[in-house]
């Protein structure tokens, strides 16, 4: 199992996922088609189908171009969410694959848009499996609760993928990852991953490389809004229950100026 990020728009991320067997592959939120099958060209990749996490432009907004350029292309989406160009409605818990080897779990993580879909893949035995989160879960952070509410985005995070297993690479909509991670810090100053983690993400910026993949372990470490389980983090930001928690670093991330 192959992942390739190809950067689309200005911070977003559409990604490539290649069988080796087979060199078949799939597309993530492809939103800048051209550039996408360029990059699957470069590297003898066919591919058969787009896995779009929800349905905001930004995500999914290259569908009905794909369509074009690849007739017969098999488009994903969330069965709750209008995905456009859709062709294939997917629920939670709903299986696909690509090629031989990679198998495919629907995981339907709301709040962000209510349909919102991760993708959780699992290749071979020796590979560590990968989470294509989209909005839902950022290196550090994670999407606004547009269409749904704490509850629904602690259920996404904190019980559908943190029970994801640790090692599974993490891989989002959007590159985030400094932003979110010195918003970490004034949540808890003194968790040196966080701040071990923040000069790592900036050096890589600063050389022009993406920030992505994280890991399930490491956002367990590293991200306040799956943290909010630990009473110390609830006690912070002065709240009794993880939801509470959950909504309260949200607030105070959506008034942050950084």
């Amino acid at each position: 199992m192959k992942i390739i990020p190809v950067p689309c728009l200005e911070d977003n991320y559409a990604y490539i996922i290649i069988d080796e067997a087979t060199k078949e592959g799939a597309a993530v939120d492809p939103v800048e088609p051209d550039k996408v099958l360029g990059v699957a060209k470069e590297n003898g990749v066919e591919l058969k189908s787009v896995l779009t996490t929800h349905h905001h432009w930004d995500h999914a907004g290259g569908n009905e171009k794909i369509k074009e350029l690849v007739p017969g292309i098999r488009v994903y989406g969330g069965s709750l969410d209008n995905v456009k160009g859709c062709t294939n409605k997917v629920e939670n818990g709903d299986r696909l694959s690509i090629g031989k080897d990679i198998n495919i779990l629907a995981l339907h993580t709301p709040s962000h848009t209510k349909g919102h879909i991760s993708y959780y893949l699992t290749g071979k035995a020796e590979e560590d499996p990968a989470v294509f989160t989209g909005d839902t879960l950022f290196v550090a952070g994670c999407g606004k609760f547009f269409e749904g509410t704490a509850e629904q985005m602690y259920q996404s995070l904190c019980v559908t993928l943190a029970s994801l297993p640790q090692p599974t690479r993490v891989y989002c909509g959007h590159e985030y990852t400094v932003k979110n991670l010195q918003f970490a810090r004034t949540v808890e100053p003194e968790n040196a991953k966080i701040a071990h983690k923040l000069s790592w993400a900036q050096q890589q910026r600063q050389a022009g490389l993406p920030t992505i993949p994280s890991t399930i372990e490491e956002e367990l470490e590293t991200n306040p809004f799956m943290r909010v389980d630990l009473p110390e983090v609830q006690e912070k930001v002065g709240c009794k229950s993880p939801v509470e928690a959950l909504g309260e670093v949200r607030q105070r991330k959506d008034n942050w100026r950084g």
